[in-house]
């Protein structure tokens, strides 16, 4: 048995969760998620709380046990806090616009780099800052990812797109002899 699997989940107030067979839904302020259960993991919810069980006693039975139950307090504390990452610009020239659902990044290449957010994704900017915030921590995160993937910080210059807090540790360059 999974010791964090074991846990319950808190359902915090304004926040609804189903479980319909093997499907469990959340619905709060900031939005709706629904996510598939695997394997012999099954879910209830009585009293306030998700209670997760397993029925197997195996390893991989054990693994998905936490796994689900992690998964169903992110969902919860999704839809009613959200997450939010923030990434910074650092360069010379290095600009960011947003219009609507769509990303614009002035970061020295020939052209602007444009992004679509995905759906459920908010992207803001405040002078040299890029909020990514949204209900689903795993798309909240990936979609932060593949913004700094546009150009991740170099060790030379430093100049890059970085999370916010971010060490990039830098390298001395050659020098002449």
């Amino acid at each position: 048995m999974s010791r964090i699997g074991k846990k319950p989940v808190v359902i915090p107030a304004g926040v609804t969760v189903t479980v319909d067979g093997s499907r469990v839904s959340a619905k709060g302020a900031k939005g709706e998620l629904t996510m598939a259960l695997s394997g012999p993991v099954t879910a209830t919810v009585k009293d306030g709380t998700v209670c997760v069980v397993c029925s197997e006693d195996t390893a991989d039975g054990s693994s998905r046990h936490g796994l689900t139950r992690s998964l169903i307090a992110n969902m919860v504390t999704g839809v009613s806090k959200g997450y939010s990452v923030d990434l910074e610009l650092q360069g010379v020239g290095f600009r960011a616009a947003v219009q609507g659902a769509k990303l614009t990044l002035t970061i020295g290449y020939s052209s602007p780099v444009e992004f679509m957010a995905p759906k459920g994704i908010v992207v803001g900017v405040k002078e040299s800052t890029i909020t990514v915030s949204g209900p689903d921590k795993q798309l909240v995160g990936d979609t932060a990812a593949r913004i700094r993937s546009f150009y991740p910080p170099e060790p030379y210059k430093g100049k890059g797109i970085r999370y916010k807090g971010e060490h990039v540790r830098r390298k001395t360059g050659k020098t002449v002899a």
